[in-house]
């Protein structure tokens, strides 16, 4: 299987148009005109209005800082590190505010096609099947899949589009980190089963 490691300090951040923060673009998968998944993460620095994507679902979670609270047409949601990812419709319309603070947070964009964006629990292995697979990580650690082993650093994106059903574990360096990363993976529409 080949895996690509991308640390994201080796991401330039893109400032929004809006000045309120800015996104570091991990993958774009196939290409970056084209994507049909997206993983980023992005620093929020100010209160405003989510960018708003069309048929693109949308998977978000805080990696740190003190949280968010979003405002939807039908509520509010509060969203501090260590909760759930969220999934929502990218169509929507979002305002974001600050709970105390800039946060980075973990976003996964999807279209035309299923995907999730899972916590990861030390020692239970992630088996969802997806055309591309991917982890990001919170904390350094060994990822593993059947026979094959990587050290990757905290901050670092480790994917692949090479399909399989390949039982996918991460054991972080330090065994009392509360939150070790997410499980990323997508299948485009044409391929669903």
């Amino acid at each position: 299987m080949s895996v690509h490691i991308v640390p994201l300090e080796g991401i330039a951040p893109q400032p929004w148009k809006n000045r309120a923060g800015s996104t570091r673009e991990l993958l774009a998968w196939p290409s970056t005109p084209d994507w049909v998944m997206r993983i980023s993460v992005a620093r929020i620095d100010a209160d405003g209005p989510f960018s708003v994507y069309p048929d693109v679902q949308r998977w978000f979670t805080v990696i740190d800082g003190a949280g968010v609270s979003l405002s939807f047409v039908d509520g509010v949601r509060r969203l501090v590190p260590g909760d759930a990812p969220l999934c929502f419709d990218g169509a929507s319309t979002v305002i974001c505010r600050l709970l105390g603070g800039p946060t980075h947070d973990l976003n996964l964009m999807l279209r035309r096609g299923q995907g999730a964006m899972r916590p990861i629990w030390p020692g239970i292995a992630w088996d969802e099947a997806f055309e591309v697979r991917a982890l990001y990580t919170a904390v350094a650690g060994r990822w593993s899949a059947d026979d094959e082993r990587r050290d990757v650093a905290a901050h670092t994106l480790l994917w692949t589009g090479a399909a399989s059903t390949a039982h996918w574990r991460f054991a972080p360096e330090d065994a009392r980190a509360t939150s070790a990363g997410w499980w990323l993976g997508y299948t485009p529409e044409g391929m669903l089963r």
